[in-house]
């Protein structure tokens, strides 16, 4: 049995955010974003498995901005 393509993350809230570089809604680099399709399986799961830590370094940003 062969493995599914990783799906895209995207939420289609397409903003990138100019502190971070990512997107706000799924957190890729607009690179990232670009080339998705034609990115290997192997690429596309690194860049998913790095997606949560980037949510989070994003709402510790967004947190000291508020302060």
């Amino acid at each position: 049995m062969s493995e599914s393509e990783p799906l895209s993350p995207c939420v289609a809230v397409c903003v990138l955010d100019p502190v971070t570089g990512y997107c706000r809604g799924c957190f890729r680099t607009i690179a990232e974003i670009s080339r998705w399709v034609l990115l290997e399986r192997a690429e596309k799961s690194r860049i998913l498995a790095a997606l949560p830590a980037r949510r989070q370094q994003a709402a510790g940003q967004r947190d000291e901005r508020l302060r």
